[in-house]
C-alpha cells in the first residue's frame, strides 16, 4: 500500500488548486481522479467567468473566497501561462430595474468590490451593441474571463513538476479511517493517507458517505451553452449579465479567453443519477437564444460552432469548506458551484494551509516554475523560425482552424500530466476547437497519439473508457479490431 501525507479526491479546478498549493510544502501528495483527465466535469463545461464578487451574500464563504480568488487571477494566470482577460462585467437592466441594481451595488461595496451603477450613455461606450431596451447597468471593472480547463490543467502540471502525483481513472470505492490515517481504495489500487481532502465535485456526497460523514442534500442544475466562431469576437467586449433571479446569474453573453463568444447558460434541475450526463436540450437552446436577444440582439447565431451543457452542483446557499467534526483529518469541499472557478485559487491556498498545520508540514523555499509552451498563433516570425529550425514538427500544421502544429500536440502528450486522449489534446492546445470542430484534424491527432503512445489506432479514445473512435476496420467487412 503506497503511503502519502495527503490525498486529494477530485481533479477539477478546486482539487488541482488544492494540490498545487500542497506542492509548495515538503510532503508526499496524491490526487485521485475517476475520469481519463483532469477538467472533465464542471471545470470543463462552464462559462469561464472570473466574477468580481458583488453577487454573493455578504459574510458567506462564497463572498470571502470569490473576492480573494478574483484578486489572485492576474498574477496566477501569468505564472501558469493561462489565457485570461480582465474584461469587466455589466449587469444590464431595463427601466424599473434600478432598485435591484442598487441592491447589488450595495452588496458589492460591502464585499469590498469595485462597482458602479452607470447610465445608458456610459453603457454604450462599453457595449455599443447592447439592446436599446437597456437603461442602466452595474459595472464591475475587475471581472474577467479565463480558460477554465487550461487553468485546471496548468495547476495540475505545476503540482506534478513540484513533486505531486496524479492518478487518473481511479475512482475511489472505499475510504476507511484507521488508527493513524486513512485506507483509500480505488478501482485500481490501495493507498494510505494521513489526511484526505474531498474535492470530488458532483460526487463529493458519495465520497462523504464512504467515510460515514453526512451527505447533505445536493441540487444539480444543467445549463445549455452556445459557442460562436472567433470571427464574431468584438460583438461583445465585457461579460454581460441580465439581472439575476432565483435560478442564478442568468443567461450571459461574453467573450472567451480564447477568442470565441459564449452564450448561456440555462438552469434546469436534474436528479443526481443523471447529473453528469450533460445533455443539451432543444428547449434549453431556445431559452438561450431568447435570453441573448434581450441583451445583445445582433449576435449572429449562424456562427455557432458548438453547443454543449454543463452541470453545477449546489448544497444549500453557500459553499461547504470545512474539516469534518466526525472524522479527524478529513476535509470537505462540497457545493462549490458559481463562483467556484473564481474562488478556486483562494480555496486551494486555505485548504492546503489547514492540512499543513494539522500535519506539521514545512513549506519549501520556492517552487519550480511552470515552463511556457510554444503557441504558433502567439509567436513572432523570428520565434517561429527558430522553433522550426530546432524541431521540424513545429512547421507542420495539424489543426487548420486553430493553427496548431504537430510540435504543440507532442508537447501536450509529453507534458507533466500527459494527454492520452483526443479530448485531452484538445483541452491543452485547442486542436479540434475551431470552426470545423475536428473534422479535418482529428484523424491526424489520432495518428500522432497512436504513434507516440505505441498503441493501435483502434484503441485511441475520445475521452473516458468506452469512447474508442475507430474500433472497427471496414476494409473486409465490419470486423472488430
Amino acid at each position: 500500500m503506497e503511503k502519502f501525507d495527503v490525498i486529494v479526491i477530485g481533479g477539477g479546478v478546486v482539487g488541482t488548486a488544492v494540490l498545487r498549493s500542497l506542492a509548495a510544502y515538503k510532503a508526499k501528495t496524491l490526487l485521485l481522479e475517476k475520469a481519463s483527465d483532469v477538467a472533465t466535469g464542471a471545470s470543463r463545461a462552464n462559462s469561464g467567468i472570473v466574477h468580481a464578487g458583488y453577487d454573493a451574500e455578504t459574510g458567506t464563504k462564497k463572498a470571502l473566497f470569490n473576492v480573494k480568488g478574483a484578486a489572485m487571477f492576474p498574477s496566477l494566470t501569468a505564472e501558469l501561462h493561462v489565457p485570461y482577460q480582465k474584461t469587466g462585467s455589466l449587469v444590464a437592466a431595463r427601466e424599473g430595474g434600478l432598485p435591484a441594481l442598487q441592491a447589488l451595488y450595495e452588496r458589492g461595496v460591502a464585499n469590498g468590490v469595485k462597482v458602479e451603477v452607470i447610465d445608458r450613455k456610459r453603457i454604450l461606450e462599453l457595449e455599443p451593441n447592447i439592446s436599446p431596451e437597456i437603461a442602466y447597468a452595474l459595472y464591475a471593472p475587475e471581472a474577467g474571463v479565463v480558460s477554465p480547463y487550461k487553468l485546471t490543467i496548468a495547476q495540475a502540471d505545476h503540482a506534478v513538476i513540484n513533486g505531486a502525483e496524479i492518478r487518473l481513472e481511479e475512482k475511489v470505492v472505499s475510504l476507511e479511517k484507521t488508527a493513524d490515517g486513512f485506507a483509500v481504495r480505488t478501482e485500481k489500487g490501495e493507498y494510505f493517507a494521513s489526511y484526505v481532502i474531498n474535492a470530488a465535485g458532483a460526487g463529493a456526497s458519495e465520497v462523504n458517505a464512504l467515510i460515514g460523514e453526512d451527505a447533505p442534500t445536493e441540487t444539480h442544475a444543467v445549463g445549455d451553452y452556445y459557442i460562436l466562431d472567433s470571427k464574431e469576437a468584438g460583438v461583445v467586449n465585457t461579460v454581460v449579465f441580465p439581472l439575476p433571479d432565483e435560478k442564478g446569474k442568468g443567461i450571459l453573453v461574453a467573450p472567451t479567453a480564447d477568442g470565441n463568444v459564449i452564450l448561456g447558460p440555462t438552469s434546469r434541475k436534474v436528479p443526481h443519477e443523471v447529473a453528469e450526463e450533460n445533455e443539451v436540450t432543444r428547449e434549453g437552446l431556445a431559452l438561450v437564444r431568447e435570453g441573448v436577444g434581450r441583451l445583445i440582439p445582433c449576435v449572429n447565431l449562424r456562427s455557432v460552432i458548438r453547443v454543449y451543457a454543463g452541470t453545477r452542483t449546489a448544497v444549500g446557499s453557500d459553499f461547504i469548506i470545512e474539516e469534518s467534526k466526525k472524522v479527524k483529518n478529513y476535509f470537505m469541499l462540497l457545493g462549490i458551484c458559481s463562483p467556484g472557478l473564481t474562488s478556486a485559487p483562494a480555496i486551494g491556498e486555505y485548504v492546503a494551509g489547514v492540512a499543513a498545520e494539522a500535519l506539521g508540514l514545512i513549506k519549501k523555499e520556492k517552487m519550480r516554475p511552470l515552463p511556457a509552451r510554444f503557441h504558433l498563433t502567439k509567436a513572432t516570425e523570428e520565434e517561429i523560425e527558430d522553433k522550426i529550425a530546432s524541431d521540424s514538427a513545429y512547421g507542420r500544421i495539424v489543426c487548420r482552424c486553430e493553427k496548431v502544429t504537430e510540435g504543440e500536440i507532442l508537447e501536450a502528450i509529453r507534458s507533466p500530466l500527459p494527454a492520452h486522449t483526443v479530448d485531452a489534446v484538445k483541452r491543452r492546445v485547442r486542436a479540434g476547437m475551431g470552426r470545423c470542430q475536428g473534422g479535418f484534424c482529428r484523424p491526424r491527432v489520432m495518428e500522432i497519439l497512436s504513434r507516440e503512445l505505441n498503441i493501435p489506432l483502434s484503441k485511441i479514445r475520445l475521452g473516458d473508457k468506452g469512447s474508442e473512435i475507430a474500433p472497427y476496420e471496414v476494409k473486409d467487412g465490419y470486423e472488430k479490431v
